[in-house]
């Protein structure tokens, strides 16, 4: 059965972290949905985020290994943390942009920019209610649109 599981990844910032990363799962032939990467504030550490799915053994083996990296400082999983998705949309300016932006309102977004040939519009929240989100605009036919990928923090300290 396959489970959704998104860790964060503490890790050193140095070369090679993600390419080792991202080889624990592509050796077991599990694909990463999305993955980001960023600094930690004023420190010499990066967290990474991987949303993936699969096996649960497989996973938790995945997770074990994860915790033997050198790099790595700490691995959390679903459980210990909060997670946000960003969607950035773009629409031409011949759509209801009220209504767009009402719909985007109720997905904590908002109207981002409009210029002379479009409108782009902005939301954050969990990657469920994106994905309801994309669902309701697909009527306005949008002409791009781009994803963040999982962010998560940790939910406890």
């Amino acid at each position: 059965m396959e489970i959704k599981r998104t860790i964060t990844v503490t890790v050193l910032n140095e070369h090679g972290v993600l390419s080792r990363i991202s080889g624990l799962f592509a050796g077991r032939g599990y694909n990463i949905e999305s993955l980001t990467v960023a600094p930690i504030l004023d420190t010499n550490l990066s967290r990474i985020t991987i949303a993936t799915k699969g096996d649960g053994k497989v996973l938790e083996q995945i997770i074990k290994q994860l915790h033997k990296l050198i790099p790595v400082l700490k691995v959390l999983e679903n459980e210990q943390i909060i997670e946000q998705e960003s969607l950035l949309a773009k629409f031409s300016l011949d759509v209801n942009l009220s209504e767009i932006s009402t719909i985007f309102q109720s997905f904590h977004g908002r109207l981002l920019e409009v210029n002379d040939k479009c409108a782009i519009f902005v939301a954050c929240d969990t990657h469920a209610k994106i994905n309801t989100l994309l669902n309701a605009l697909k009527s306005y036919k949008p002409k791009d649109i781009t994803r963040s990928g999982i962010l998560a923090i940790e939910s406890q300290s």
